[in-house]
């Protein structure tokens, strides 16, 4: 059964991205990299939001020399990419395509009827897919910085209880929690 997966690099206090909108401090080194890069590899649809999205797609035509940052690009590639915006007129690139809205029964039964994994990227979409209960599991790499502000990785109003399923330290300092939603948290 497929899983759909949230993951962020976000600092100790818990934000993807500082009160000005930077994220330099959240570049993973290259043994974060290639930990995330296998991670992914089970990604077959990334679900972004327009911002998001407009992160991402550099990977789509990406040609860096390290090694690492190739893996990932291939990765990148080799998914197919759902974006949501109603800004959006059109976007780029093989195996994307653009939804006007997220609609979590159209999600739940991508989900449903998919064979790999899916990943949600961006706090705001997120959101939305953790409060319909969507979200099978949570990946946290947190950076050894506080930015004291900015965009949080998970939303003010939301409860919910989960399990810690696996942890990996980084020499860098940064740490990977891996979590689930109890039972109870479930509504798929």
């Amino acid at each position: 059964m497929a899983r759909l997966i949230y993951s962020a690099i976000t600092s100790l206090d818990g934000y993807v991205v500082d009160a000005d909108g930077n994220f330099d401090w959240a570049a993973p080194d290259e043994e974060v990299h290639a930990y995330v890069n296998d991670q992914e590899r089970a990604v077959g649809t990334y679900l972004y939001g327009r911002r998001m999205y407009e992160v991402m797609v550099a990977w789509e035509s990406m040609d860096d020399d390290a090694p690492v940052m190739r893996d990932y690009a291939q990765v990148w590639r080799g998914a197919d990419k759902v974006v949501y915006s109603s800004t959006l007129d059109e976007v780029r690139g093989p195996r994307t395509r653009l939804e006007p809205a997220f609609d979590p029964d159209a999600v739940r039964r991508l989900v449903d009827e998919a064979t790999t994994d899916l990943s949600i990227g961006g706090p705001t979409l997120a959101a939305s897919a953790l409060r319909a209960g969507l979200v099978d599991e949570l990946n946290v790499y947190l950076n050894p910085v506080v930015v004291g502000g900015g965009t949080a990785w998970l939303p003010d109003d939301l409860r919910l209880d989960l399990t810690l399923v696996a942890e990996h330290r980084f020499a860098g300092g940064v740490v990977h929690l891996r979590y689930t939603p109890t039972a109870s948290d479930m509504t798929r």
